[in-house]
């Protein structure tokens, strides 16, 4: 190489090493996610249409005797008025607000107890300290009293997000864990959806770029009655027997189902989808097994038009009602 040529060469490292010295390329700044989330006694009813939307012939059977009950459940609202609701889809049933994050983010959940017993919000999978682990009866958000407020500080790092074998977003549970199991029964349930680094739609929106919908379903049965059959409310998001709405998709688009279930040794699910098959973590299948806080969340492309059903395969379940249909339009 002539040293005319060399010179140039390190002429040209010199200025852009005076560059990056001058003008250092800016790192992603991590977004600080703000949610403001209440907790409310609300009545609940389990089958809206009052009817066996799955086989008409066969009625409600012994669970639909009672169908409304009192039960609490997390709230999402704009700002910390607590005055107007976010909008919640139909599919969401039941369950709280679903919260977002891309790894690197830290959520911030500004909770306001608006019932008559002390209440928490547990997450599954994020980072947190002892104050923001909301249960355990240690740290400041352990239990926050009726009336009173607590804002919780989680962080959505590496270990919280999807891992090499994950789709582009998985799911973690959050929920209440001052009395666990009565507080989980109560309603007091929702999602976190934490998507990969660099895979988000942009700054504002944290859902995964390579998705084109998502949906989440809660498999478990609520126990109502003290163990009366009557009152074991086998349900998909709060609803039995096809009264959850909302499942709407069409022709080959890209959907997401985040799957989670709750509850006690008879919460053995086994959720199956007619019509289409999934992708799980790269297994083919059209049935995806869940246990007692269970997460899991697969990816299908729909390819055949109709209203299909979904419901967990154990027998005596989808006998009691754990059992809806999703939409496929052309």
């Amino acid at each position: 190489m002539n040293s005319g040529y060399a010179g140039k060469i390190t002429a040209i490292a010199v200025f852009i090493m005076t560059c990056w010295v001058l003008f250092p390329v800016q790192a992603a700044q991590a977004a600080v996610r703000e949610y403001w989330i209440a907790a409310e006694k609300t009545p609940w009813n389990y089958a809206p249409s009052g009817k066996n939307l799955i086989d008409s012939h066969a009625g409600l059977g012994v669970w639909g005797a009672t169908l409304i009950y009192p039960k609490y459940r997390y709230i999402g609202y704009t700002d910390g008025s607590y005055t107007k609701q976010v909008p919640q889809p139909k599919s969401m049933g039941i369950l709280g607000p679903q919260i977002r994050a891309e790894v690197g983010d830290t959520i911030r959940i500004h909770f306001r107890n608006k019932t008559d017993r002390p209440l928490s919000m547990h997450p599954h999978g994020v980072l947190y300290d002892k104050d923001n682990e909301g249960a355990d009866g240690t740290g400041e958000g352990a239990s926050v009293p009726p009336n009173k407020s607590y804002t919780y500080t989680w962080v959505a790092d590496e270990d919280a997000g999807p891992g090499p074998a994950d789709p582009s977003s998985i799911v973690w549970l959050y929920h209440s864990h001052v009395m666990e199991e009565e507080d989980k029964n109560l309603g007091l349930v929702g999602t976190i959806v934490v998507t990969r680094k660099g895979m988000a739609r942009s700054p504002s929106n944290p859902a995964p770029h390579d998705v084109d919908q998502e949906f989440t379903a809660l498999f478990m049965i609520f126990n109502e009655e003290n163990g009366e059959e009557s009152g074991m409310k086998h349900a998909i998001n709060g609803r039995i027997f096809g009264n959850l709405e909302g499942y709407e998709t069409s022709l080959g688009k890209r959907v997401r189902w985040h799957v989670v279930a709750l509850g006690n040794e008879a919460d053995n699910h086994t959720i199956h989808w007619h019509g289409q098959t999934v992708l799980d973590r790269g297994r083919r299948t059209d049935v995806v097994e869940v246990l007692p806080a269970s997460m899991t969340s697969v990816d299908m492309v729909p390819r055949s038009t109709g209203e299909w059903l979904m419901h967990c395969h154990v027998d005596d379940h989808m006998m009691a009602g754990m059992s809806t249909r999703w939409h496929v339009r052309p």
